[in-house]
């Protein structure tokens, strides 16, 4: 039976601090105060008898059984706020927007064709997209704010209560302006980027484990020109106006390289693969709406890349 000492408010509290992985965080993002955040997850914690967050790291992590209540308080929650959306919706006129959450991979190669299809069909439904860090993406689908992100595959631990659906692979590329000296090596090694500058996944980004791997596997543990960055419109730019040499998923310089203002290093990235799909909550069923959508998208890779 449910305990009617768990409110909303307790609910709300306890995904916000899941979310940001922090008091702080979660007290800025809800506009109250840290104490009054804190309290409400003591409160909650005795309601439920149980601790839901480990408080020995410098991030607040949840203990197993905060795993398997933010699995089900997220639904909750989620489900909730489709439902009061509903009702506004209803009274309005409208139907609910498709919410998608979008990663640089696909942004640009895969969405513009795959929203054009969409809409083709019907625009009877609204799309709203976002755009961010992988880790910030699936925060928002954990709590309902997006039910759906595109792009590559999050690592294990960022996967709790989600479900990921395999549309195709792609690997990491090193981007270049046309004419870069490295072109025009003979016998090129990967080893000779390090004299120049290198635009390199920031920390915490999903490639940034695959680079790391790929250059130490080449010899490469430091580069003196580094500069870490998530900025793609920095990256394009900097790259076509510079020597840099830019690390980046090959879906976000696909077209660049298609249109020649990028070129990309003959380097041999083929370790590097990374699954890209569809990412949405395993407990929330899909609408007919999203799931128009997603075949939408999976028509738009297939065309773009060639899916099997």
């Amino acid at each position: 039976m449910l305990d009617r000492r768990i409110k909303f408010r307790h609910l709300q509290c306890f995904l916000e601090v899941a979310r940001h992985k922090s008091v702080m965080r979660a007290a800025d993002a809800l506009s109250v105060s840290q104490p009054a955040v804190s309290k409400t997850i003591r409160e909650l914690e005795g309601i439920l008898d149980t601790q839901l967050f480990d408080r020995s790291r410098r991030e607040l992590a949840p203990t197993r059984m905060g795993e398997v209540f933010l699995r089900y308080a997220s639904v909750s929650v989620t489900a909730l706020a489709q439902g009061v959306e509903s009702i506004s919706e209803a009274g309005s006129g409208d139907l609910p927007a498709v919410r998608v959450g979008v990663l640089p991979t696909v942004a640009a190669r895969i969405m513009p064709a795959a929203v054009r299809a969409y809409r083709s069909e019907g625009p009877d439904t609204a799309i709203s997209l976002a755009t961010g860090s992988n880790v910030a993406l699936l925060g928002q689908l954990r709590v309902g704010e997006l039910d759906l992100v595109v792009g590559r595959l999050a690592p294990p631990g960022q996967m709790g209560g989600l479900s990921f659906t395999h549309l195709y692979s792609e690997p990491v590329s090193f981007a270049v302006r046309p004419g870069h000296p490295l072109l025009t090596r003979t016998g090129f090694a990967v080893r000779e980027i390090a004299a120049y500058p290198v635009l390199y996944p920031i920390e915490g980004s999903i490639i940034r484990p695959t680079v790391n791997h790929f250059l130490l596997a080449h010899g490469l543990s430091a580069l003196p020109g580094r500069i870490d960055t998530v900025s793609n419109a920095f990256g394009r730019t900097y790259t076509r106006q510079s020597d840099a040499v830019w690390i980046i998923s090959h879906g976000v310089i696909a077209q660049d390289v298609e249109e020649g203002v990028l070129c990309e290093l003959p380097i041999d990235t083929g370790d590097t693969q990374g699954p890209v799909g569809f990412t949405t909550r395993a407990d929330t069923e899909i609408t007919p709406h999203l799931r128009r959508l997603m075949s939408a998208i999976h028509e738009a890779a297939r065309e773009t890349v060639g899916l099997l």
